[in-house]
């Protein structure tokens, strides 16, 4: 299987996939990506997920949007230059004012798993400080991009 096909199996069952080169300057001194990258590289696709949903219109015009509440991540393989990582999202819960994520990072050149995590996103009101009810708007457009009510 070509290491195209095999990123194409491995993210199955993700609705949004972001695809970034591995960048010289994301490697530390010990030779491989930087912890810190990977927390970027999970916001580069929730991002994505969120431009989908219509959920950063929402924020453009309303103020009301995402903001991070937790972020964890479990290291599986280092990454290096020169790679590709393939960074899969999906929501695998809806709460009133808050959903959780799961993200995963693949690496093109090993064709497999380099790290999984998970995010706690709050549906937030800018102008009035506080949490508000993710709008039935994007949690239709979450279900529907999901495949499947949350």
């Amino acid at each position: 299987m070509d290491a195209e096909a095999k990123m194409k199996e491995l993210t199955a069952g993700f609705p949004v996939v972001a695809v970034q080169p591995v960048q010289w300057g994301e490697q530390d001194p010990l030779g491989h990506v930087n912890h810190v990258t990977y927390f970027r590289w999970y916001e580069t696709a929730r991002l994505a997920y969120f431009y989908k949903v219509g959920l950063m219109e929402l924020h453009r015009d309303e103020r009301i949007g995402p903001i991070l509440a937790r972020v964890s991540n479990d290291y599986r393989r280092q990454l290096t230059y020169p790679d590709t990582v393939h960074i899969a999202v999906k929501v695998v819960r809806l709460g009133r004012s808050s959903m959780d994520l799961e993200h995963k990072i693949f690496s093109l050149e090993q064709r497999a798993l380099a790290a999984e995590g998970t995010s706690t996103m709050v549906t937030f009101d800018y102008k009035a400080n506080r949490a508000h009810p993710i709008p039935a708007r994007i949690r239709h457009a979450i279900e529907g991009l999901e495949g499947h009510a949350l």
